[in-house]
């Protein structure tokens, strides 16, 4: 009998556990410019997730894109708002899945990666650019960044067979937010960033935006997910899922917080397969650079070419 109330309150003290965990989450949110602003334009819906979901609900914020994926992977981070690259990153070795994509105010469905340069600068496209890198300063984006680093990377430097790190002057890396000032301030000579960015930049410092040019800019990328831990409760789960699929749908105020944020008009249903351009992308630019590469030899030159072949024919 006393092993069977043993038991008994094990499993209540147990399920009583699981159900604490589940009612308080962290949300993730990369670092794409400085963390005093995203709380600025974050802090009303977290606090409306709060409200609508029964949950307690904390902000979680890192200096880069991998402390947000570390983050997730150790599950100090269970929702997150990450960028296609960085939710790749979340599926592939943090237990993280795509639920959701944020859909813009204007209906259009992406953004676009740029390169930017001060207005005084000489130098007025993408040739200009890659024919003086070494008189250059350049700000690349964090390494998990879609714009600012895997787009770019591709685009810019692997389908011209440059290697960012050394073909300028000097390269450093540095948040969307950071990029931009330090063009406008003429801190560096050339950097990445996106459109969404640029936008925000006008807003906040409309003077530093006006000494801002853009030599390049990207085909269209899809507009950012929302990734979930995988072994989160089915039940919590679905009260988060609701919520951002509701969200500023009908009321006044949550459509103001969602334009605040990015110009967004709210969320709708995605899954893992919104990243499989990514995933392409990001093997080309690997095997771009493995074909460019002068050190390694021919023979496995042609191996590692070979396996990355079958790996992009088995995502189509």
């Amino acid at each position: 009998m006393i092993k069977k109330i043993l038991a008994v309150t094990a499993t209540t003290l147990g399920l009583g556990l699981s159900f604490a965990q589940a009612q308080e989450i962290n949300f993730g949110i990369i670092s794409t410019e400085s963390t005093q602003n995203l709380k600025q334009d974050w802090e009303p819906l977290i606090k409306d997730m709060e409200k609508q979901t029964g949950m307690k609900v904390t902000a979680f914020f890192a200096p880069d894109y991998a402390g947000i994926i570390e983050g997730m992977r150790f599950n100090k981070v269970q929702v997150a708002w990450l960028g296609n690259k960085s939710a790749m990153e979340a599926v592939d070795r943090a237990s993280g899945e795509v639920f959701a994509q944020m859909v813009n105010a204007d209906g259009t469905q992406g953004y676009y990666s740029h390169l930017i340069v001060n207005k005084d600068s000489p130098y007025n496209n993408l040739d200009d650019i890659l024919k003086n890198g070494k008189s250059l300063s350049f700000g690349n984006g964090d390494p998990n960044s879609t714009s600012g680093f895997l787009v770019p990377g591709f685009y810019v430097f692997a389908k011209n067979k440059i290697d960012a790190k050394t073909h300028f002057k000097l390269t450093r890396s540095a948040n969307h937010e950071a990029n931009a000032l330090a063009v406008a301030n003429k801190q560096v000579d050339v950097a990445t960033n996106n459109s969404e960015n640029l936008e925000k930049i006008q807003g906040r410092y409309p003077e530093k935006f006006k000494s801002i040019k853009i030599v390049w800019t990207s085909p269209l990328i899809a507009l950012d997910p929302l990734v979930i831990r995988k072994d989160m409760a089915e039940a919590s789960k679905t009260k988060i899922k609701q919520f951002f699929y509701n969200y500023g749908k009908t009321d006044a105020r949550e459509k103001d917080v969602l334009m605040k944020i990015s110009k967004l008009s709210g969320f709708k249903e995605s899954d893992n397969r919104q990243l499989l351009p990514i995933r392409q992308l990001d093997l080309f630019s690997q095997r771009n650079k493995i074909e460019s590469d002068a050190v390694i030899s021919d023979a496995v030159k042609k191996e590692r070419m070979a396996l990355i072949d079958k790996q992009l024919a088995a995502l189509n």
